[in-house]
């Protein structure tokens, strides 16, 4: 019978050893048994070095029939809770993938289950093997899996993955949500303004030519607008989205990447929203981090390379290069001249204290909160602005069309 070295979680702590087993199957089985959680499981002596080549290989086969598995955020945050509900009840890490994995529910969470209990019974630590089935988790998730199956506290740093990504969820759903009036009420200018242009104004001209008077000065130009329009719709139609393609080909090149964060940076009112949303997420990932057991380096590392902004991602490489050297994270940040006196001083009271991680998820409330007065102020001013701009729009159209029929009034009246 084939015999399997092992390494696993227990309640005492890591543990080494041996068993024979038929197969792969029955030694996790015999492991769950003995309420061991492997994350190494390997057949001895050299019939091993073919089996595991042939389980690498049915792996890549079957694991991942389609390429790799893409999720949407939601679906990331629910298996991560899912699993950490069932880990955190004493189930071992394969039973509580099959049990999802029997879901009713088919979707990305269902097939991912799949696939990774198929690695994780080769053999396959969790974080490799999520990191090898879906580039949607991303470094930072696999670090903190990693470091889970290294400490034996996966479960509690699931938790706080959960309660991470709610928070980043409900961050991007507080500047989305934002900006969907203010894009309403801007589709509808524009579709009021083409439809006085289009097809309002050129029949009061068909009304106007009929009774022989002229439409005002104004009123001609838009008229000749709305002829242009109708006959050249394709070639601005065509401008537009070359001018589109351009500019994406334009800014994805390195050179032009930065630049044009800064420019974003500099809007009114808007930049200062990206300048603290940068703020929260930044804070946000080092708490959790740091709180996970993570060093300050290599918590700072992965912060990184959540960083959306590419300005942003530069000047924190500086600090995380002066923190390498030995610097203290507030003096750091001061270098750097991008972070605000209060986020400094907050800092700072938890390197004093020792406990920066609850510092810097203090840190986080608290500019959540000032993202949150930003975000309304920002809405409220953005509303009547678009309002008002709708308002003139509509208005002139209306002004226009009104005097151009008082005009045939008064020449049928003649």
């Amino acid at each position: 019978m084939p015999t399997f070295a092992y390494s696993a979680h227990s309640p005492t702590g890591v543990i080494t050893g041996e068993l024979s087993a038929a197969d792969r199957a029955e030694a996790m089985s015999l492991l769950s048994k003995k309420r061991l959680s492997p994350f190494r499981l390997e057949q001895s002596g050299a019939a091993g070095v073919a089996v595991k080549a042939a389980a690498k290989a049915r792996v890549e086969a079957a694991a991942n029939p389609v390429g790799p598995i893409k999720l949407k955020n939601q679906q990331i945050l629910m298996f991560t809770e899912e699993l950490s509900d069932l880990l955190s009840a004493g189930i071992q890490l394969e039973p509580a993938l099959a049990t999802m994995e029997r879901r009713r529910e088919l979707s990305g969470v269902k097939t991912l289950a799949t696939a990774l209990r198929t690695k994780v019974r080769d053999g396959l630590p969790f974080s490799k093997a999520i990191a090898a089935t879906s580039p949607s988790f991303g470094g930072l998730y696999c670090a903190l899996a990693n470091a889970g199956e290294a400490s034996g506290s996966l479960p509690a740093i699931l938790k706080r993955q959960v309660d991470y990504l709610r928070s980043i969820a409900a961050l991007r759903s507080k500047v989305l949500f934002a900006l969907i009036y203010p894009s309403f009420l801007v589709t509808a200018a524009i579709a009021v303004t083409l439809l006085f242009v289009v097809y309002l104004i050129p029949q009061l001209m068909e009304l106007m030519d009929s009774t022989g008077g002229t439409l005002p000065v104004a009123a001609q130009m838009i008229l000749k607008l709305s002829d242009l329009l109708k006959s050249t719709w394709w070639m601005i139609l065509m401008a537009i989205v070359a001018l589109i393609i351009v500019a994406k080909a334009i800014l994805k090149r390195p050179e032009s990447q930065i630049p044009w964060a800064r420019f974003k940076l500099r809007l009114p009112l808007f930049g200062d929203v990206l300048r603290t949303r940068f703020f929260v997420q930044m804070l946000e990932t080092m708490a959790n981090l740091l709180g996970n057991g993570l060093p300050m380096v290599h918590a700072m590392q992965l912060t990184q390379q959540a960083i959306e902004n590419p300005h942003f991602k530069r000047e924190f490489d500086g600090v995380m290069t002066l923190v390498a050297e030995g610097m203290s994270l507030s003096r750091a940040l001061d270098r750097s001249g991008l972070f605000p006196p209060l986020l400094l001083d907050m800092v700072n009271v938890g390197e004093q204290t020792g406990d920066m991680s609850a510092a810097l998820a203090k840190a986080a409330e608290r500019f959540d909160r000032d993202l949150s007065k930003k975000i309304e102020k920002l809405t409220a001013l953005a509303q009547p602005a678009i309002v008002f701009l709708m308002a003139g729009l509509v208005g002139t159209m209306a002004y226009l069309m009104m005097t151009a029929i008082f005009q045939t009034i008064g020449n049928i009246s003649k």
